[in-house]
Order: C-alpha cells, then sequence, then structure tokens
C-alpha cells in the first residue's frame, strides 16, 4: 500500500532490464522494444539510451544503467529516504555507466554464447530447428540469429567443398556455380518466413503497446477520479478500488519506448495525491507498512545471496528483476525506510562490482588471445615454402599446421574490434598452406599412380606366397617383399590404407601359418630328443656278457633305431650325436671291432643325417666333393713316398731304418685312401 507521506522511489543501482539473463547481444531498435517489458515501473530515467551500430549497420538501443555510489548521504529521486524533489531524476555514474555499456557490448562471445554446442549440429537438424521456430508462437531473435549463423556456414562450407572440387576436376574458378541442395533452399526460404513472422509480430506488438498507452491513461484517470470525487463514500470501496487499479497498472507490461516515463510521472503524481487526500485509517496503514517491509527483507536476503553465485552476468540479471520487483512493493514505515534501502542498495553495489570487474577481466584475457593469436599468425606466415620438397616434408609441415590450428581453438576472444581482423589473418595463412599443398599433391598424382601400381604387384606376389608351406625359402622372399615395400613412396590417399591392409593381410596369413606349423614341430623335436637320448642309454647299457658277433648286431639295430627318429632340436643336434657317437664307439672297443669299421660306422651316421636334413642333394655332393679331395691328397702324398722309397740306398744301417718308417706310412696312407673310397661309396648309395 502507497501513502503520501511514505511514497517510495528509491534510486536503483543498476537498471539494465532489456539485456536477457544469458545474452549480451545488442538488438535492432524494432527488437528491443518488443523483447524488453520495460517494466512499467521503472525509473524515469528508463529512456536514456545510447545508440550503437552493429556489424549489419543497424542501430540499436541500449538502455542507460544508472549506478549507485556508496558515498551518498542521501538518495536522490523520488522515495523513501530523505525528502525528494518531485519529479527529480536518478543521477547517473555516466563514465562507469559507459564501461559496462562497453563491456556488455563486446562480450558477445564471452557471455552470450549458447549453452549448447551448435557446431556439431548437422544441417537437417538445423533446417529442423529453423521448422520449430517458424511453427512457435513467437520465435526468438538470439535463437533465430545463432541457428541462421550456423545454417549459412554450413552453406558457405558447402559451397567451399563444391568449388574445392570442381578446382580439383580442372574446373576453371569464373566457370563454378553453386548446385543448392533442396535443404538448403528450404533452409534460405524458412529464415525469409520466419523474418516475415517476426516483423508482423513487431507490427502487433506495436499496436499492443499503443492500445496499453490509453488503458494507463485510463488508468490514470480513474485514479485521479478517486482523489477529486471523495464524497463519503465507504473508504474500504475506495480503497479496494484503488488497489485494484495498481494492480492493472501492474499487469500491463508493453508500452512504448518514448511513453513510459511521462505515464510513470503521471501515475506517481496521482498515487501520492490519493495517498494525500484519502483518510486512510491506521490498521490499514501499519498492516501494509508491514507487509511491504518483510517483502522488501526477503529481497534484501535475495540480492545478498547472489555475492556467491558464480555465473557473475546470471547474477547481474537477476538483481535486475530484484529491483523491479522492489518498485512494485509499496512503502514502508519511516523508521524502517532509509535502514531497508540502506541494506538492499549495499547488496547491489556489490554485485555491481563484481559485474563491472568480469568485463574488465574478460577485457584483459581478450588482449591476452589476441597476443596469441598474433604469434600463430606470424608462424603460419613465416613457413618457407622452397624448403618443402617432398613427401615427407611436407607430412610433417601438416602436422604443425594442424597443430597450430588445435592450438587456435583453445585460444578464447580476441577484443571485438580485432577479432574479425586476426581471424581473416589467420585463415589467409591456413589457405595459402593449403593451396600450395594442394598443388604439390596435384603434381605427385602420377607419381603417386605408378607407386600404387608397384604396391598393388607387391600384393599379387604375397597373395600368391601366402598359402606356401616351403617356410625358410618363401619366408625369406615374403622379407624381401616386405623391404621392396618400404623403398615405394606415397600412393594416392583414398587407396593407401586399402592397399596396405591388403598387403598386410598376405603377410600376416603367412607368418602365422609359419608360427602354426613351427609349433608344433618344436613339440615334436623335443619327444625326438628324448627317443634319441633313451637310445643312446641303451646302447651304453648293452650286456657285457654278449659276444662280438652278437653285441655288434644289437648296437647296429639301435643304431638303426636312432636314425629312424626325425629332427631334434637344431641347438642340440651336435651334441646328441656326439653322444650316439661316443657310446657306439666305445661299445665296439669293447667288442674288439677295428678302428676302421668303428670310424665307417660313425660316418655313415653322418651321411644318414645328411639324407635327412633340408636339401640333402646338395650336403651330400658337398661331402662327396670334400671327401675326394681328401683322396686326390693323399694319392698325391702315397706317390711321393714311393717315389722317394726306389731313391734311398740300403747300404747303411740308418736308411734300412728310414726305409721301415717310411713302409709304415706308406701303409697308414693306404688304409686312409681305402676309408676314403668307403666312404665315397656309402654317400654314392644316398646319391
Amino acid at each position: 500500500m502507497n501513502t503520501n507521506d511514505n511514497l517510495e522511489n528509491e534510486k536503483l543501482p543498476v537498471d539494465n532490464s532489456n539485456v536477457e539473463d544469458k545474452d549480451i547481444r545488442s538488438t535492432t531498435p524494432a527488437e528491443n522494444q518488443s523483447q524488453e517489458q520495460l517494466h512499467s515501473e521503472s525509473t524515469p530515467e528508463a529512456d536514456n539510451t545510447d545508440t550503437h551500430t552493429t556489424d549489419d549497420s543497424s542501430e540499436v538501443e541500449v538502455p542507460a544503467q544508472p549506478v549507485v555510489r556508496e558515498d551518498e548521504d542521501t538518495v536522490t529521486g523520488q522515495g523513501e529516504g530523505p525528502e525528494a524533489p518531485e519529479n527529480a531524476v536518478i543521477d547517473y555514474d555516466l563514465e562507469l555507466h559507459e564501461q559496462i555499456e562497453e563491456d556488455e557490448e563486446d562480450a558477445v562471445e564471452g557471455a552470450a554464447a549458447p549453452t549448447t554446442d551448435l557446431s556439431t549440429l548437422t544441417v537437417e537438424e538445423i533446417v529442423q530447428k529453423l521448422r520449430d521456430l517458424l511453427a512457435s508462437d513467437a520465435p526468438e531473435r538470439r535463437e533465430v540469429d545463432e541457428y541462421k549463423t550456423q545454417f549459412f556456414q554450413r552453406l558457405r562450407l558447402e559451397t567451399e567443398r563444391q568449388k574445392a572440387a570442381f578446382l580439383a576436376d580442372g574446373g576453371d574458378e569464373i566457370d563454378f556455380i553453386t548446385n543448392e541442395t533442396p535443404i538448403y533452399s528450404e533452409g534460405k526460404e524458412l529464415i525469409s518466413e520466419i523474418k516475415e513472422k517476426r516483423a508482423r509480430l513487431f507490427a502487433e506488438q506495436e499496436a499492443e503497446k499503443e492500445h496499453n498507452v490509453e488503458k494507463k491513461q485510463l488508468i490514470i484517470e480513474k485514479i485521479k477520479a478517486l482523489t477529486e470525487n471523495q464524497t463519503g463514500e465507504d473508504f474500504n470501496k475506495v480503497y479496494q478500488e484503488f488497489k485494484d487499479l495498481q494492480q492493472q497498472w501492474n499487469e500491463i507490461k508493453l508500452l512504448p519506448h518514448a511513453k513510459v516515463n511521462e505515464l510513470w510521472k503521471s501515475y506517481q503524481y496521482y498515487v501520492e495525491k490519493f495517498y494525500d487526500l484519502v483518510r486512510i485509517n491506521n490498521e490499514f496503514r501499519e498492516y501494509d507498512f508491514k507487509k511491504n517491509y518483510e517483502l522488501k527483507s526477503e529481497l534484501c536476503e535475495a540480492a545478498e545471496r547472489l555475492e556467491e553465485e558464480p555465473d557473475v552476468i546470471s547474477a547481474f540479471h537477476q538483481l535486475q528483476k530484484f529491483h523491479q520487483e522492489w518498485r512494485e512493493i509499496g512503502p514502508v514505515a519511516m523508521k524502517d525506510r532509509e535502514i531497508i534501502w540502506d541494506r538492499f542498495k549495499e547488496a547491489s553495489t556489490v554485485i555491481n562490482k563484481k559485474y563491472q570487474q568480469y568485463f574488465e577481466d574478460l577485457k584483459a584475457n581478450e588482449n591476452e588471445n589476441l597476443e596469441k593469436k598474433t604469434a600463430l599468425c606470424e608462424k603460419l606466415e613465416a613457413i618457407d615454402y622452397d624448403k618443402i620438397k617432398t613427401f615427407k616434408d611436407w607430412k610433417n609441415k601438416i602436422k604443425e599446421v594442424l597443430d597450430l590450428q588445435e592450438e587456435w581453438r583453445k585460444i578464447g576472444q580476441a577484443p571485438r574490434k580485432q577479432n574479425a581482423k586476426i581471424f581473416r589473418r589467420y585463415r589467409a595463412a591456413c589457405d595459402f598452406f593449403f593451396r600450395n599443398k594442394n598443388e604439390f599433391f596435384r603434381s605427385m598424382h602420377d607419381e603417386m599412380e605408378e607407386n600404387l601400381q608397384k604396391k598393388v604387384a607387391l600384393c599379387e606376389r604375397a597373395e600368391a606366397l601366402k598359402d606356401s608351406t616351403d617356410w625358410q625359402n618363401t619366408t625369406q622372399q615374403m622379407i624381401d617383399i616386405q623391404k621392396e615395400w618400404k623403398t615405394i613412396g606415397i600412393v594416392p590417399p583414398k587407396q593407401s590404407k586399402i592397399t596396405w591392409e591388403r598387403f598386410r593381410a598376405a603377410c600376416d596369413y603367412f607368418f602365422e601359418q609359419k608360427k602354426k606349423q613351427y609349433s608344433s614341430r618344436h613339440d615334436e623335436e623335443a619327444k625326438n630328443l628324448e627317443e634319441k637320448r633313451r637310445i643312446v642309454k641303451e646302447i651304453q647299457s648293452v650286456d657285457p656278457a654278449m659276444g662280438k658277433d652278437e653285441g655288434v648286431k644289437v648296437v647296429r639295430k639301435l643304431m638303426d633305431e636312432w636314425y629312424q627318429i626325425g629332427f631334434v632340436p637344431f641347438k642340440l643336434k651336435d651334441k646328441v650325436y656326439d653322444e650316439l657317437n661316443a657310446a657306439v664307439d666305445a661299445q665296439f672297443a669293447r667288442l674288439g671291432v677295428e678302428k676302421v669299421d668303428r670310424e665307417l660306422e660313425t660316418f655313415r651316421l653322418n651321411v644318414s643325417d645328411m639324407a635327412k636334413a633340408p636339401h640333402p642333394q646338395k650336403q651330400l655332393f658337398r661331402e662327396r666333393d670334400r671327401l675326394m679331395r681328401q683322396y686326390e691328397r693323399k694319392k698325391a702324398e702315397l706317390q711321393t713316398y714311393e717315389n722317394n722309397i726306389g731313391f734311398l740306398s740300403v747300404s747303411s744301417k740308418k736308411g734300412n731304418n728310414l726305409i721301415d718308417n717310411m713302409h709304415q706310412k706308406v701303409d697308414a696312407i693306404k688304409s686312409d685312401i681305402d676309408l676314403l673310397i668307403k666312404k665315397i661309396e656309402e654317400i654314392d648309395k644316398e646319391i
């Protein structure tokens, strides 16, 4: 309830009611008027506006922001506190107002970023959202602008993609024409229809505003009539009628911006006059004061809690709503008036300072971001293209540029006035790099095609060998093919992965089969080793009581069994063979077998091993050649001794002794020759 001597008109710290909670973007004049509710009870200064120009050269109005001064002992304006002159205007801290207003306009990207990342949407999802906006009752400008921006970004990217493909196919840039798909045509049509719909809604709002002016003027006239026609009517009825008129006034929101103050002043004048003229009883008055005090205390508590709000922008806009609510609450008792207002003003000052500091910090960060982005541009512009001559050079440089681009994306917004300029510089440097890259790869197209044919041929060779079971030879061939693959340069990017996977599949298949084969082979060789060592032990334990013939027969039988067993692990081959020789030699010596026979028997063991080894013919011929060379040397040596014996004199005893020694050597050589002949015959049997 308002009274004449207690009517409030406190000075408000900030009133920026047409700035949305999450969007600080400037709007067009028409949009500004249609979006803001104007808070019919705003202060007379609400029409103090500054004009700004957006990127599309449309002028926008941003309400000036009144600011509380901490050093004020009195609150200028109408209302609670020391008496204020009628029609007094709220004082402004113009310097701070201009700073906050500029910060709000420059913080488009920092504070007005949409909560959803629209860059991830497909063009179909964006067009569907435009359909939804068209179907909605009142599409919001901010949301329309966000999706319109994303749509035209997609359209631009699609056009660039078509143009790049056209140029890559050998087309001339001057002949390029965009092939606009139906989804993009529909999107442009939807944007046009949304614009028309918003224009119609704006016209309707303007008409509604004018009609609301008439309504409020009629309310003023009715309040005026209540103040002039006090003829002893029942006070309760008059008071209730007055309260109803106040409620009707508060329910009317949309008004032409230019008429807000005029209507407000007139309304306040007759409200004050009503409280001056009406002899309101103390009971209603005290009840109103008490109720209003409780409501304003709650607003003070809510404003004080805003200090804990982490989102400074949200806290600021919530504070504006609290100020609007404060205006709509009636007066409190004179003794509480200044105290409650000072409390609310103090809480508001805290939020306003944080709000101002936020934009100062934001501007400092933006300047730092500008320096970082400028440094990245300088790195891109400093690339020496004369030194990038090979595929490897380009591959390394592409990675470096992509890393720089990733670093760019992590840097925040630069100052608004320089942001577009630094982005154009960055985009130009990137475009220049990738144009050079594309030209290089186009020039290397023929070479890549030739490399592709070479790699396809290697794939075919590997596929022809992958089922081979000649593990040793095929393994070497596969290794040679892989080495050759590494020497071939790059192939067209679209074929690189396909060709590599084909080649790797053939190689992997072969080596997997080999691995399985050798795994089972190793198990078999381990078993063979056990069997051969078992036979060696049996040879070593032949019954000593056996006669020569029977003992030799048993040993040879065991030897035949030993030779029938397959391969043993390669590293243990010589060791187990020596074990067998030692056991056989020991038994033959015990049984009285001649040394020559034992050596021949041992040689037969070697020949049997050669016959079972890989490439036996090759090893057997090599061994035969070695024995033939020994045979020829022995024959020559025998001939020398026989010739020398013929020249020696037999007249002395000394000469007779020398001749005897030479005859012994001749006999030993002949024995060696006989053994070599038998060994050669054994090899010939295997061959």
